[in-house]
């Protein structure tokens, strides 16, 4: 089989835990698009931090962000916005009343294609590296609601765990919204039915790649759908069990290049 197409999550998988891409790991990603490989980022994060990676390290391929509800074009080094999934604004405000019931005390965010708006308690309880921007820059409004489509709503609790509140609000199914978690202090929610794997099913369509000739890199339940979507499925030895298990293979940890490693084979292959 081929690889024509690696697509990987960024932070956990393709970023050091100190959250920047290595030498290495830009010269490879290069490489490979040099021998013909598109590599394409597919992340929970939002354009402008996106933006900011892909200036790091010169990177001007595709991106996916807010877990699929985004698709961004860097080619001329700025994010252009290719397309964007919205929640119709029912379900965004059905959905926050629902999370409310099941987790009291439960604050909120929403995201748009370039804005973010949080309560006054979510944004008390946030640190940069979290949404990478400071807690006291954010937009805050009683309602955190967005002038724009929302294409994720984000929540946090001030006491429990992210991962407590998302297997609570996974067991009562709320409607109309993708529940996922991507190892992040918060949960996210996007509009039903989209993820990782939409996007880059999508984006494969468009570029006339086969499902086959796709490899897959993630460490998060957010990278599940994508990881079960693509031909190879890859995971880092950093990963948490439940993408250990979906994995055709598992590389190096993301402090060790793990992603880099896996596209420097791909190159040598084609040579």
């Amino acid at each position: 089989m081929t690889i024509e197409l690696v697509a990987t999550d960024l932070d956990g998988t393709l970023l050091g835990s100190d959250r920047t891409i290595s030498a290495r790991t830009a010269q490879a990603m290069s490489d490979a698009r040099s021998a013909g490989i598109e590599v394409v980022w597919a992340s929970a994060r939002a354009r402008h931090s996106i933006h900011d990676l892909a200036r790091s390290c010169g990177f001007t391929g595709m991106a996916i962000g807010a877990n699929g509800a985004v698709m961004l074009d860097l080619a001329d080094g700025t994010p252009s916005i290719a397309a964007t999934t919205a929640i119709a604004a029912d379900a965004v405000r059905s959905a926050m009343h629902r999370v409310r019931e099941l987790v009291p005390g439960v604050v909120f965010a929403t995201v748009g294609p370039t804005r973010f708006v949080a309560e006054h308690g979510y944004a008390a309880l946030c640190v940069f590296a979290d949404h990478h921007r400071h807690p006291h820059e954010m937009e805050v409004s009683p309602t955190a609601l967005t002038a724009e489509p929302t294409v994720k709503i984000v929540a946090r609790h001030p006491e429990l765990s992210s991962i407590e509140v998302f297997h609570t609000v996974m067991r009562a199914q709320v409607g109309d919204v993708e529940l996922t978690h991507s190892g992040a202090q918060y949960i996210e929610m996007s509009a039903a039915g989209v993820s990782k794997a939409s996007a880059l099913s999508t984006l494969c369509h468009r570029l006339g790649i086969e499902r086959s000739s796709v490899a897959a890199v993630g460490d998060a339940f957010n990278d599940l759908p994508m990881l079960e979507w693509a031909g190879t499925a890859l995971t880092t030895a950093n990963a948490i069990p439940e993408v250990k298990a979906v994995a055709d293979r598992i590389l190096d940890t993301n402090d060790e290049d793990g992603v880099a490693v896996y596209l420097e084979e791909l190159v040598r292959s084609r040579r």
